[in-house]
Order: C-alpha cells, then sequence, then structure tokens
C-alpha cells in the first residue's frame, strides 16, 4: 500500500470530477477499505498473508460491490451531509453509480499497491504478481500527492468558486 491515506489523494482527484456519475463517498471509503486486512493482520496479529485476498481485482470486485450496496442502503441517512459537503451532485445516483464507486475504487487500491509489493497476487488465481515493480515507488507516489493535490483545489473551488444565482454554495457559509 502507499501509506493508506494517499490512496485518498487519487480517489479526490478522479472522483470529485466524476460526482454526476459516481457516488465520491464511496469512491473514497472503497479507495482504503483494502487496508483493513494488512491492518487487520497486524493489531490482531494473525497468521494471514499481510496483501491477502482483498488485494487481489476478484477480491477487491467483491468488496466494491459489498460497500456500494452498504452506502446506498445509508443514502437516506448520510445524504443530505453528502451533498451539504458538495462531495455529490444534487441530482440523485442510481445503485449504479454507487457499485461503479466501490469497484472502481477497490480496484484503484489493488492498481496502486501492485507495483509495491511482491506479495501483492492482483490476478489470482495466478500466484506471481506481473505488475510488481519497485522502481515504480517514486512515481506511485507522485501520482497519489499529484491527484490529491487536484482534488483538494478542485474541491476548494467547488466550495469557494463562482456563486449561483440563488446563494452561497459553501457548507460553512450556508450553516
Amino acid at each position: 500500500m502507499p501509506f493508506t491515506p494517499f490512496h485518498l489523494g487519487p480517489a479526490l482527484g478522479i472522483g470529485l470530477p466524476l460526482r454526476r456519475r459516481i457516488h465520491v463517498p464511496t469512491f473514497l471509503v472503497a479507495s482504503v477499505i483494502v487496508d483493513a486486512e494488512p491492518i487487520a493482520v497486524i493489531l490482531l496479529g494473525i497468521d494471514y498473508p499481510l496483501h491477502g485476498y482483498l488485494h487481489t481485482f476478484l477480491g477487491a470486485v467483491v468488496v466494491g460491490l459489498a460497500l456500494g450496496y452498504a452506502m446506498y442502503s445509508l443514502e437516506g441517512a448520510l445524504g443530505p451531509a453528502w451533498r451539504r459537503l458538495l462531495l455529490v451532485h444534487d441530482e440523485g445516483l442510481g445503485p449504479g453509480a454507487f457499485a461503479a464507486a466501490g469497484v472502481l475504487g477497490t480496484a484503484l487500491h489493488v492498481l496502486l499497491d501492485s507495483p509495491l509489493y511482491s506479495d501483492i497476487r492482483p490476478l489470482l488465481p495466478l500466484t506471481t504478481n506481473p505488475l510488481y515493480n519497485p522502481r515504480l515507488v517514486g512515481p506511485v507516489y507522485g501520482v497519489c500527492v499529484a491527484t490529491g493535490a487536484a482534488g483538494l483545489a478542485y474541491y476548494l473551488y467547488l466550495l469557494l468558486g463562482p456563486l449561483p444565482d440563488d446563494g452561497p454554495r459553501s457548507p460553512v457559509a450556508s450553516a
């Protein structure tokens, strides 16, 4: 894993511009949820690979779909907060947008981790990692930082950008 929070950079930088098509909060959670696996291994001291089944594209799809369903189920309770934070567009998104966000977020996590760790088996049942390339450590972190900076800049634009005719867009200004 590039250090787990680094995964939020690409999720923010890719997700926010696509917020009319995918559910950004689901995409953000999906980009880091895969690391529940190594965190559990480390904290609980369990005898399990650090990068196990969740760090495969197959496992990522299953977790992404489950997360998409869970987030869609919580939309009634959390949707107003997401809209106030401008993480989703005012238009309602269907279940496909949640599923896509979950699957794309978890798959992106596996894709970013695969060049960095030889123990990841992204293409299970293959027992090797054809994407492993330790020379990409710097570039992967660079992509995470650059997309994170772009995502933060875009978010600031959403919060502070041109105001529509009907009033302020910032959740701070409307509080």
